[in-house]
């Protein structure tokens, strides 16, 4: 279950996340989270890219802005922003969040403030891998 902390009814900040072990030859992370039991199409939370291969997480409570410290970028959710947007699903049905983690062999060539489909055709023949967590929440 996803805290309410990283939700629009609470703090709406960016959870923490940590990996390790990346493929070999990875020189670039990227990640995005969406929803895909949104009610009209699969709906984008988070789309951020360009991490350096030297980090090995992402800290809690990110500032939504296009560029961050180490020339990490953030992309273009569904609700038009950058940086991470929680979940704030309608009704009381539980929605699934996906976080993708993809290693890549080279960081993408994108400005910041592209969208997950942008995102996704530049990392098209440079992913060594992917990792994916999924979390749910329920409005109460």
């Amino acid at each position: 279950m996803i805290p309410a902390r990283y939700t629009c009814d609470g703090d709406n900040v960016s959870p923490p996340l940590t990996w390790s072990e990346p493929p070999p030859g990875t020189k670039s992370f990227a990640l995005i989270c969406d929803d895909p039991d949104a009610p009209m199409m699969t709906f984008v939370h988070w789309v951020i890219y360009a991490i350096p291969v030297e980090m090995t997480g992402l800290k809690e409570a990110l500032p939504t802005r296009d560029t961050l410290d180490g020339g990490v970028m953030q992309g273009v959710g569904g609700f038009r922003r950058s940086g991470y947007s929680g979940p704030c699903p309608p009704g009381k049905s539980p929605h699934r969040y996906f976080f993708k983690l993809y290693a890549l062999d080279s960081p993408p060539e994108l400005l910041p403030g592209r969208s997950k489909k942008d995102l996704e055709n530049a990392m098209k023949g440079h992913i060594l891998g992917i990792a994916e967590l999924m979390g749910l929440y329920t409005r109460s």
